[in-house]
């Protein structure tokens, strides 16, 4: 799974109102200036959070982007979902039928009822979806070395001693 730029700069974001919670705010220019971005492609990014509800925008001079919902209570698969979307989307299979469908198919692709691939990525998809959904914002508002250690002792591969 590679993450695109719009998931990471919005992971960062969101990471950057969490850290001012409870209740806090930051405008569109000290979200930019904080982690080196330009206040177009922070405002781009802020608008598609907005659209999905995980965060609000106050107007005015005191005005500001939130978190909609406390830290805690947003987890990265809320966050990755809006910005980009699962692994596996349901309709996938439909949309990439492939240039050649099978005759008489309806459009489907060839592999359709009896595809080997599917049932790996599907399974990647809830792997991947339930350890997201384990990490909230709240969980990412500590060093680098604290969240690699919780991550550790959270999200431990069943079987690993180590």
């Amino acid at each position: 799974m590679k993450l695109s730029a719009q998931e990471e700069i919005g992971l960062r974001c969101l990471v950057q109102l969490a850290q001012r919670e409870p209740g806090g705010e930051a405008t569109i220019h000290e979200i930019a200036r904080a982690e080196g971005l330009t206040p177009a492609y922070v405002a781009k990014v802020l608008g598609v959070l907005r659209r999905a509800s995980l965060v609000v925008a106050h107007r005015g001079r005191d005005g500001g982007y939130g978190l909609a919902r406390g830290a805690d209570a947003i987890t990265l698969s809320d966050a990755l979902g809006a910005l980009g979307g699962r692994l596996y989307d349901t309709e996938f299979c439909t949309a990439h039928a492939g240039p050649a469908p099978a005759p008489g198919n309806g459009g489907r692709c060839a592999h359709d009822g009896n595809c080997s691939i599917r049932p790996v990525i599907v399974g990647l998809d809830r792997l991947v979806h339930d350890a997201l959904s384990r990490v909230t914002l709240k969980s990412l508002v500590r060093s680098e070395p604290a969240v690699h250690a919780w991550l550790r002792a959270r999200l431990a591969p069943v079987g690993n001693e180590g």
